[in-house]
């Protein structure tokens, strides 16, 4: 079973590398790694060229926006499950892609998701944020409750059925997909209870700046689906509260 996993990359210096090396030191062997640059300027290029013998696809060109150079990756791949890692993003082991194709293996799935963590950009050993999974029920949508996208693992053959990433969402079309899937009672899920990714802060949803900008979209979205409106859209915000203090509370051995 082939994993593709998919990075995009914009002007990124300071942690690509850190990316790439995540995506190289997987003791699973049977993994693709597509890196989608947009043209970058500032030295991306070079450091990604130091691993392109490492990679499965690797292009740089300039593309249309965050969901336009996903889907580049996606027409790209050639793996019989994708996943994304972001450039800002790491794996939290070496592990992390073995256990994700074991959960394949062992169900009957379609989608896999799990648990992931925001963590200090400049010292990543900082845990600033934990976004915990769980099983899936239906009305939990309705809650706001997504898992985070990028602990989501899809067979190819969900991305030919039911398409890629819609280009007209600048920032929140994650979330339109992860709805789509979750509304979608052919699709079938499994919760693997393990940390899957950790995140930077400071990626483009992150920052409060292009908060206003997604929580538009993401009311869009959330009408779209036929879920509670600017109900739903509240409980998705408050969501976060929770996710910013348990680091706080609980020691953070109990995320490794």
């Amino acid at each position: 079973m082939k994993i593709s996993v998919i990075t995009i990359v914009y002007n990124n210096k300071n942690t690509i590398e850190s990316c790439l090396q995540a995506v190289h030191n997987q003791d699973y062997a049977h993994v693709e790694h597509i890196v989608i640059d947009g043209g970058s300027t500032d030295g991306t290029q070079q450091l990604i060229e130091a691993y392109k013998d490492n990679l499965g696809y690797y292009i740089s060109e300039a593309d249309t926006g965050l969901y336009n150079a996903l889907n580049k990756g996606i027409r790209a791949a050639t793996g019989d499950i994708i996943g994304i890692l972001h450039s800002d993003d790491f794996y939290p082991n070496s592990s992390t892609l073995g256990e994700v194709a074991a959960a394949f293996e062992a169900t009957e799935a379609d989608v896999v998701y799990g648990n992931g963590m925001f963590v200090a950009r400049e010292d990543p050993s900082q845990i600033k944020r934990v976004y915990k999974g769980t099983p899936f029920k239906k009305a939990l949508l309705n809650y706001g409750w997504v898992p985070l996208h990028t602990t989501m693992y899809a067979t190819a053959a969900v991305f030919d059925r039911y398409g890629l990433y819609e280009e007209g969402y600048r920032i929140a079309g994650d979330y339109e997909m992860s709805l789509r899937w979750f509304k979608n009672p052919d699709i079938r899920f499994y919760f693997l209870d393990r940390w899957l990714v950790k995140m930077r802060l400071g990626g483009k949803s992150t920052t409060a700046s292009l908060q206003k900008k997604k929580s538009k979209e993401d009311l869009d979205i959330i009408r779209r689906y036929g879920l509670w409106g600017p109900f739903t859209l509240a409980f998705k915000i408050a969501r976060k509260i929770p996710q910013y203090l348990l680091p706080r509370l609980l020691p953070v051995k109990s995320y490794n």
